[in-house]
C-alpha cells in the first residue's frame, strides 16, 4: 500500500507538471518563441512513461527503503528550484525566445542542465527504494541515450538563439 500511495504522488506530481508544460509552452509561442528539435520529444516521453508505468507494474507491495524516498524527496527540492528559477519559461519541451537572455540565477549558476541531473537520479533512485534495481539500471541507461540527444538539440538551440 505504501508504494502505490507514493506511486500516486509521483504520477499527480508528473500530470501537474506537464499542465504546468503545457501552458507555459502555449504562452511563449504566442510571445514568438519556437520549438527545437521537437522529433526526439515522443522518445523522451515514451522513456518517462515506461518508467512510470514499470513502477506502477512491479512496485505495490515491494518493501519500502525510506531512506532513499528521503534522497528522493531531495531530488524534489531541486525540481522545485529549478521550476521556481525558470519560473513562466520551464517546459518539457525545447522552446527558444528569441532575444531571451540565458538564465544564470538558482541552480543554473552551477550547472547547465539542472533539471536533467534532478530526472537522472529521480529515474535511479524511486526504483532502488523499491528494491527494483534492474528497473533502475534500464531506464538509467534509455534516460542517458535520450539526454545525449536532448542537451545536444539543446545546446544548439542556445546557440542560435
Amino acid at each position: 500500500m505504501t508504494a502505490a500511495i507514493i506511486l500516486a504522488l509521483v504520477t499527480l506530481q508528473r500530470l501537474a507538471e506537464l499542465i504546468v508544460a503545457r501552458r507555459n509552452t502555449r504562452a511563449l509561442l504566442a510571445r514568438g518563441a519556437y520549438e527545437a528539435s521537437p522529433d526526439h520529444y515522443p522518445l523522451i516521453v515514451a522513456v518517462h512513461a515506461g518508467w512510470l508505468a514499470t513502477l506502477w507494474w512491479l512496485g505495490p507491495g515491494r518493501p519500502v527503503s525510506w531512506a532513499l524516498i528521503g534522497l528522493f524527496l531531495l531530488l524534489q527540492l531541486g525540481r522545485l528550484w529549478v521550476l521556481a528559477t525558470l519560473g513562466r519559461r520551464w517546459t518539457t519541451r525545447i522552446i527558444v525566445l528569441p532575444g531571451e537572455p540565458l538564465v544564470v540565477r538558482g541552480p543554473f549558476r552551477f550547472v547547465r542542465h539542472p533539471n536533467y541531473l534532478v530526472v537522472a537520479g529521480e529515474i535511479a533512485i524511486l526504483p532502488l527504494a523499491f528494491g527494483l534495481w534492474q528497473v533502475a539500471l534500464i531506464f538509467t541507461l534509455l534516460n542517458a541515450a535520450v539526454l545525449t540527444v536532448r542537451i545536444r538539440a539543446e545546446e544548439v538551440a542556445l546557440r542560435l538563439r
